[in-house]
């Protein structure tokens, strides 16, 4: 099962050698922007991982990530390719904006590296389909951050609807509604919401069901008063494999009474309702088969625990696939399963109809 998979991977005792773990995997960080620092973060604190090179389109932002984090100044290069062509890295790490992954990932595959890059994959699934054929060419693993299934309460979620606790799964809901004030790039994009944050989401909610999308029908659209150019709210509609249906709405503009980072879940099976925001799942099951109201008791999950979590277990599971071997979660092959999700909710909404998910 694949959540007992995982826990086996994250506490396996370390059994590499002394002479392995003398040679430090070698990395270059590329986007030195926001999100970088929780990578540096978490890249410092590694014994057998090597910072070699920061690069970024705005040469002061990398050498402020190095001054931020006692890096020397010597690794800052002026471009991706100049870093790749001096320290020979082992690992790429892509934090650059959803425009530029295709790039950064093609160059650092061409270049003999494996890859862990920030969500989503690729600005399109044409691009995306691309980067998963040279990954699987190069014989590199290539890896996407969805930090979210590395939440305290989803593997633990994950098993108790895999026990069967509330049957099978027919329908899952979740809302998300924040308000965010992020400035930069995500003003400017054409759908913020779906493109940037509900990948999120989506993925989540193949690892929690199982289940990959078929069809969707999309509704987006940005509210009065929102600060986003483009559609910083969206209602989807998914028909999943075995009959299962997936409903989101969500809003990246939305003040006041906030949902967890994660959304609030509802998941109803043909035996009760678990409802999950972040915190220990609980369920409603049926006990009796009779009655309007049928007679029902609480059941809370038993907690799975998780070592690492959010960015540090999405990252510490890579590295450790690409020091022994394994495929890490969010790997590449799979996570283009989200993506479509994303440009099928994105294409739904351009044409006013439902339609087909093509990976």
């Amino acid at each position: 099962m694949l959540v007992n998979a995982i826990m086996r991977r994250l506490h396996s005792p370390d059994t590499r050698s002394k002479d392995t773990m003398a040679n430090k995997l070698r990395v270059v960080l590329v986007g030195c922007g926001g999100m970088a620092g929780a990578w540096l973060t978490i890249a410092k604190k590694e014994p057998d991982l090597e910072i070699v090179g920061l690069t970024d389109i705005r040469r002061e932002a990398a050498e402020k990530r190095a001054a931020d984090f006692g890096l020397s100044p010597k690794i800052v290069f002026k471009s991706q390719a100049r870093a790749l062509a001096k320290t020979k890295p082992d690992v790429v790490f892509d934090c650059t904006t959803p425009a530029a992954h295709y790039g950064v990932t093609m160059k650092a595959l061409k270049a003999g590296c494996h890859v862990m890059g920030e969500k989503p994959l690729a600005d399109s699934m044409a691009h995306a389909r691309k980067m998963v054929a040279a990954a699987r060419d190069a014989g590199k693993t290539y890896a996407v951050m969805q930090n979210r299934r590395y939440l305290p309460g989803a593997p633990t979620l994950v098993k108790f609807l895999r026990d069967g606790t509330i049957g099978d799964i027919t329908t899952v809901n979740v809302d998300f509604y924040i308000g965010a004030h992020f400035g930069g790039f995500r003003d400017e994009m054409d759908h913020p919401l779906l493109l940037d944050m509900a990948i999120h989401t989506f993925d989540q909610a193949r690892q929690i069901t199982g289940a990959d999308s078929v069809s969707v029908y999309c509704r987006a659209f940005n509210p009065k008063g929102s600060w986003y150019k483009g559609d910083a709210s969206a209602m989807c509609l998914f028909e999943m494999t075995g009959g299962v249906v997936f409903n989101y709405r969500g809003s990246w503009c939305s003040e006041g009474c906030h949902t967890p980072w994660a959304g609030t879940w509802r998941i109803i099976g043909t035996k009760g309702t678990v409802l999950w925001a972040e915190d220990r799942p609980r369920a409603e099951v049926v006990v009796k088969e009779e009655g309007f109201h049928r007679e029902k008791k609480e059941v809370l999950a038993e907690e799975v625990p998780i070592p690492f979590q959010g960015h540090d277990g999405c990252i510490k599971e890579f590295l450790r696939c690409v020091r022994e071997g394994g495929r890490p979660q969010t790997i590449c092959e799979d996570n283009i399963k989200s993506l479509a999700m994303v440009f099928g909710a994105i294409e739904s909404h351009r044409k006013g109809r439902p339609v087909s998910i093509n990976v």
